[in-house]
């Protein structure tokens, strides 16, 4: 079986909400997904993860820990999935703009949509079969 490695960026802001991404296109259009992908040849995971933040949001981010990584069986692939608690970095934020905060610093690229999630609002869109085991570690912090 073919296996792919990616790496996913759980990029969370000072009021707990996690960002979400809807697919739009292939198989799995229009589920719900954290936004990452593959590790290109001679990349660590982090460098992997800033480039494809930069290539599918136009957006830096702030990588901190491996919060989980999740091994799934799709039909067709096994899939590795490194998940990276991470942050947007601020670009000209004010204090008064912290309730929207990393509402500005992105633009969709690749993904239909997207949306800040609270934790209990995680199970409100239909996420990809291999990040609902990250769904409840993210339920749990």
């Amino acid at each position: 079986m073919k296996h792919i490695e990616v790496v996913a960026a759980i990029i969370r802001d000072s009021e707990g909400r996690v960002f979400a991404t809807q697919r739009g296109y292939g198989e799995w259009k229009d589920w719900w997904e954290f936004p990452g992908g593959k590790i290109e040849a001679g990349e660590t995971q982090e460098e992997a993860l800033r480039r494809e933040i930069r290539e599918e949001l136009a957006a830096e981010i702030e990588v901190g820990e491996l919060l989980q990584t999740i091994d799934y069986d799709y039909p067709q692939f096994h899939l590795t999935m490194h998940c990276f608690l991470c942050r947007l970095k601020e670009q000209g934020t004010t204090d008064k703009d912290r309730s929207t905060e990393g509402a500005k610093n992105y633009t969709l690229l690749e993904h239909e949509a997207a949306r800040w999630l609270l934790p209990n609002e995680l199970d409100s869109v239909r996420w990809l079969p291999a990040d609902e085991d990250i769904i409840e570690t993210l339920k749990a912090l």
